[in-house]
């Protein structure tokens, strides 16, 4: 098989865990871009976030070259990130997901928009982690969110906690308030629990995009290592875990690499199926 194009999960998959891009993977993402391959990274994350990681990968305002974020809500082109799709939640929705998962006074809110990060109530782990990865984003004062009317859609909402448990009683609250059949629910980085509307996930995505391009579903490679990356290790024609990754996503690969996001996870995968 033939692969056009590599998705990419960026924190523990891609980055490092101090968020700087192993040389191992620089050097082959380049190498494989160079070959007219589309590496692009799917995240979580707003687009505008990923500009400095963009100019590392030597990605930054290129044309053909492209960004998933919002765990599938945006795609994105390079060349002056010009928004080709959006898929986001009305402002109802996001209001009922943010009252129903402030479940106690030690929880943070991020709410997306298309342009801007909001976060209520943020934590001091939450914020070193904003300043670590260089994520701008707005703080807001109140839990009232009828100052979105003029920003909507919301492209997602999620909740950060460090403790798990607490993260499980989040998702629990969300979906007993707004219904299972109107959200997707997922864990990722070991501190958020995150809520897109149905139907909008990493690998729908990724197929979103490789039709766009005329590139199939067997010709997508998709790496990741946690909850929010499921779907797009399942969606594609070959989906990759790092060594680093969750239980449940090593399970659902096709293939696990031996080294993890610290030992240059991405650059095994395009050494050993695209170069």
């Amino acid at each position: 098989m033939v692969y056009k194009m590599l998705v990419s999960d960026l924190d523990e998959t891609l980055l490092n865990d101090d968020g700087t891009v192993h040389e191992a993977n620089l050097a082959a993402i380049k190498q494989a871009v160079a070959a007219r391959f589309k590496f692009v990274p799917n995240t979580g994350r707003s687009f505008k976030s990923v500009q400095e990681l963009l100019k590392t990968l030597g990605l930054y305002d290129q044309a053909g070259q492209y960004v998933i974020s919002y765990n599938g809500a945006a795609i994105v082109e390079n060349k002056d990130n010009q928004v080709l799709l959006t898929r986001g939640m009305d402002l109802a929705l996001a209001e009922k997901i943010f009252k129903a998962g402030l479940v106690n006074e030690t929880v943070d809110v991020h709410v997306y928009t298309v342009d801007t990060l909001f976060i209520y109530n943020i934590s001091p782990t939450d914020k070193q982690y904003m300043a670590e990865r260089g994520v701008p984003y707005e703080l807001m004062a109140t839990d009232d969110l009828a100052f979105l009317v003029n920003e909507q859609p919301v492209m997602k909402v999620i909740f950060e906690h460090p403790d798990e448990a607490v993260r499980e009683q989040i998702r629990d609250a969300v979906l007993a308030a707004v219904g299972a059949d109107q959200v997707e629910a997922t864990f990722s980085s070991s501190r958020y629990v995150e809520f897109n509307k149905k139907g909008v996930d990493k690998g729908s995505a990724s197929l979103l995009l490789g039709e766009k391009l005329g590139i199939a579903r067997d010709e997508i490679i998709a790496a990741g290592d946690n909850n929010n990356d499921l779907k797009m290790l399942t969606a594609v024609g070959l989906g990759v875990s790092v060594a680093n990754g969750i239980p449940a996503i090593k399970e659902a690969a096709d293939v696990v690499t031996t080294k993890t996001n610290n030992e240059g996870a991405i650059a095994e995968i395009l050494e050993k199926y695209v170069l």
